[in-house]
């Protein structure tokens, strides 16, 4: 009887300094970030940055200019920097995993933002539900295009989360107007507004009569929007763009493209450095956490434009 209370005594005490481990605080954050030239990321970054120090954490900020390879070394090197966490955003689909793996093994917790990896998720995922917002988006062109008419869509970067879900909700809205066709769709490698215009404009010289552009970033939305402008057709065409970039804001505000999709990107910033401190802490949080886009046009934009969400 001796010995067992020995031994329950003796397993109190591991447990307790177990727990003292586990719930540590959190002190140098790793922020990896896909492409720093997308002004949705810097929103992030500056969000994230801007309460890691309200917090008294130092944040270390790698930009992997939209290759996923560089990405990889990035982290392997952040994780040499003894990070208590990682906040993660991935440059591609292709080597998103690995990242996650890299991490995991290290004992290091991760948070994804917009982006998750598929088969490797991080410990939580913080995104807008773009399903839901890119269906109202593509809801709203088509009644602005009178419910019937030629569409093109102009995808992100294949692969990736918000490019597939938001294919998915535009789709919804397609299928609900039969009168509705998608006659050309293309996708892009950097979610830019050069690559918006140039795609644009050999899709208008294949269907000059096209009514209905979803463009699946803000940016792809501007470069369609000049594509048209140079083309100038005898007919309207709606464009929609999504992200609520500061830049886009403005020209939504001046008539420049009819509609996009306001992301909450100053609280997904926050959101994900008040996990990291829960993760390292050893709290459970959920793994899916998914935030509303506000549909913004010229009539609601000022509000976005003056306090961005």
């Amino acid at each position: 009887m001796k010995f067992a209370r020995i031994l329950l005594a003796s397993a109190a005490v591991l447990a307790v300094s177990l727990g003292s481990v586990q719930a540590k605080d959190a002190k140098k954050i790793g922020l990896a970030v896909a492409n720093l030239q997308a002004n949705f990321f810097n929103q992030i970054k500056q969000s994230v940055e801007a309460e890691a120090k309200a917090r008294g954490i130092d944040v270390i900020t790698v930009d992997a200019k939209g290759d996923g390879p560089t990405q990889v070394n990035q982290i392997q090197d952040l994780l040499t920097q003894n990070i208590d966490a990682l906040i993660y955003i991935p440059a591609g689909a292709a080597a998103a995993t690995v990242p996650v793996k890299l991490a995991k093994a290290a004992g290091v917790p991760v948070v994804n933002v917009d982006r998750n990896a598929e088969g490797a998720p991080g410990d939580t995922f913080i995104a807008t539900d773009s399903v839901a917002s890119a269906k109202a988006v593509c809801d709203y062109i088509i009644k602005e295009a009178g419910g019937k008419g030629k569409m093109v869509i102009i995808h992100g970067q294949k692969g990736t989360t918000p490019e597939v879900d938001r294919t998915k909700g535009c789709m919804e809205a397609v299928k609900a107007h039969p009168d509705v066709k998608v006659v050309a769709e293309q996708w892009s490698n950097m979610w830019s507004q050069d690559e918006g215009f140039q795609i644009m404009q050999n899709m208008l010289q294949a269907h000059p009569d096209v009514k209905i552009v979803f463009a699946q970033a803000d940016g792809l939305a501007l470069g369609a929007a000049q594509a048209i402008k140079v083309a100038n057709p005898n007919h309207k065409i709606a464009v929609g763009g999504f992200d609520g970039d500061t830049a886009a804001l403005e020209a939504l505000k001046n008539g420049v493209f009819d509609v996009t999709a306001t992301q909450q990107t100053q609280k997904m910033g926050r959101m994900a450095v008040d996990m990291a401190i829960k993760l390292v802490k050893g709290e459970k949080v959920p793994p899916v956490q998914l935030q509303n886009a506000t549909l913004t046009t010229k009539d609601n934009v000022a509000g976005f434009i003056a306090n961005h969400p």
